[in-house]
């Protein structure tokens, strides 16, 4: 009975053990990316792997399915756009954390990263033991880039500076959508019928958007979305 009873115990702590373990779906167009990352995450006790993606539209559906903890997503795969990927993800209110993990190391493509929710921006040349660092700090609720993408931020001006200017200056596809169509008089409620979400999504979009600009109200929304040329100016009759 001793036997079965420490059979039992062993087996139920191996269950909450890897309970505990840090979800992940990898998605990346190349297999043998696939193969070293899941390789590097499942011999680390931190972390299991429950689903690849070669192609982002794969990749939103398996995270919707699965609801990982980490979504580690390459840029420039088939399919959608990966920072749309992101923001579908995010716009479902999933807990799961999106991560770029790329060789782009352009800073624009980190603000449009960091626009669509990510969590973490990672390049794919991170030594190994910085990158499972880093997923666990990330999966702990931190925002964490690449240390060679911080340096370079740094050189030019504090990193959270940086960032928070491109931020500012850089409205999301849809952010642009909403604008124009409110800019146009449409109602939220009718915003979100047109572009076929909730007008709970088009609040949010519609806040984010007016605190990039700082905007306070439908008359500079209107001027704002006239100067960057999302609706033109009305001709004279």
């Amino acid at each position: 009975m001793r036997g079965i009873s420490a059979v039992l115990t062993a087996t139920n702590e191996n269950f909450s053990h890897d309970r505990q373990r840090i979800r992940c779906v990898i998605a990346d167009d190349h297999a043998l990316v696939r193969y070293g990352v899941r390789r590097l995450l499942e011999d680390d006790l931190h972390f299991s792997v429950v689903g690849e993606a070669s192609d982002t539209n794969e990749a939103v559906k398996l995270a919707l399915a699965e609801r990982p903890d980490l979504l580690l997503l390459d840029i420039g795969m088939p399919g959608m756009s990966a920072f749309e990927a992101g923001r579908i993800i995010g716009e479902h209110g999933l807990n799961t954390r999106v991560v770029f993990l790329t060789m782009h190391e352009d800073e624009d493509y980190v603000a449009r990263a960091l626009e669509a929710g990510a969590s973490g921006y990672l390049l794919k040349d991170t030594p190994s033991h910085r990158l499972l660092h880093a997923l666990r700090e990330i999966h702990r609720g931190e925002r964490v880039l690449s240390p060679q993408l911080t340096e370079r931020l740094k050189r030019n001006a504090s990193a959270s500076g940086v960032v928070s200017s491109m931020r500012r200056n850089h409205l999301t596809g849809r952010e642009r959508e909403v604008m124009k169509l409110l800019a146009e008089g449409h109602t939220v409620r009718k915003t979100a019928e047109v572009l076929g979400v909730s007008m709970k999504t088009v609040e949010a979009h519609k806040f984010n958007l007016m605190r990039k600009l700082d905007i306070h109200n439908k008359a500079q929304l209107v001027t704002a979305a006239i100067q960057k040329k999302i609706v033109r100016v009305p001709l004279p009759s």
